[in-house]
């Protein structure tokens, strides 16, 4: 019998803790599943949007974009064949997401779990591992080149991991990522600060701000590429026809309002591969954190706090 109720974590008003409540599942839009939540993923944009709330969402909307479960029910237009599948997703801020039981999502917005990964450990991946994906898929093939990493949290673990596959030499700059740490990445050399470093970058991708992006444009050299992955570059640093530097921003939740079938069907079907490379250890992500449901406003301060990934047991 599919479920009619949904307890889920919901938002109040900006900066407030979120309270759990109860409430009934609407129906299923045609192309949509329902997923019964095993494992929640939290990501600094939930924590951000719980803190600031920039979309002006109603009160009761339930955060989080990142979860893991099983899919329990089918729209009408789709496949009963996926009812059982394990599956991990990244949901859209405009609508209610992973801090519940049951999630509603795009049926064509789902990657299959590989055998024998953990529900909990595959909702801390979505959001993350696909963002980084994006942000190495804007530089052209160019192997070789030097690219410089800026901001070396979850997100660019997994981006410097995918540059050394696609045969990028790789730099970082980071204040606190350890030697060790970025040996065992594939990271050729640590920067502590950008004062010293010279125009010799084909590409730097930079997951600290817009205004740190800004000042490291003029590390790349001519026909080179700046990835902005928290905010955008408004305006270009240089004069017109000069270095000719091409800029990109990367915004995966934008994708849900503005990525066509065929996008999400790519993204998904490179989503499901990395997931298999991850699974085989070829790709190596941190172990989340772990916290009952019932620890949900603990466990969003947790993650703001130590920048840990951190996940919900749901199930539990």
């Amino acid at each position: 019998m599919t479920a009619t109720k949904n307890k889920a974590w919901h938002f109040d008003r900006a900066g407030r803790a979120l309270y759990q409540e109860e409430t009934p599942l609407p129906d299923l839009a045609p192309d949509e599943i329902l997923i019964e939540n095993k494992a929640s993923g939290i990501n600094p944009v939930d924590w951000k949007f719980i803190e600031d709330d920039p979309l002006n969402w109603p009160k009761g909307r339930i955060p989080g974009v990142d979860g893991a479960g099983e899919v329990v029910a089918t729209g009408a237009e789709i496949d009963e064949a996926m009812i059982g599948q394990q599956v991990t997703y990244h949901q859209s801020l405009q609508q209610n997401g992973s801090f519940a039981a049951f999630t509603i999502v795009k049926a064509n917005r789902v990657m299959q779990l590989p055998r024998n990964m953990s529900f909990e450990f595959a909702a801390a991946l979505p959001c993350p591992m696909l963002t980084a994906w994006h942000a190495v898929s804007k530089l052209p093939p160019s192997p070789g080149a030097k690219v410089l990493v800026a901001g070396l949290g979850a997100v660019n673990k997994l981006t410097v991991q995918f540059l050394k596959r696609a045969d990028y030499e790789v730099h970082a700059l980071s204040g606190s990522l350890d030697e060790e740490e970025a040996s065992a990445l594939g990271i050729t050399t640590v920067h502590r600060n950008k004062e010293n470093l010279s125009r010799q970058y084909f590409a730097v991708i930079d997951a600290v701000s817009a205004d740190n992006a800004t000042e490291l444009v003029s590390l790349l050299q001519a026909n080179g590429h700046i990835v902005c992955i928290q905010g955008r570059i408004e305006k270009p640093v240089d004069p017109a026809f000069t270095r000719t530097i091409s800029y990109h921003e990367v915004a995966l939740g934008a994708l849900h309002q503005y990525g066509d079938e065929e996008a999400w069907t790519t993204l998904m079907k490179d989503g499901e591969a990395l997931l298999e490379d991850i699974q085989a250890g070829l790709v190596t992500v941190d172990d989340p954190v772990l916290f009952p449901f019932s620890e949900m406003n603990h466990a969003l301060s947790h993650s703001r706090q130590t920048k840990e990934k951190t996940v919900l047991d749901t199930a539990g």
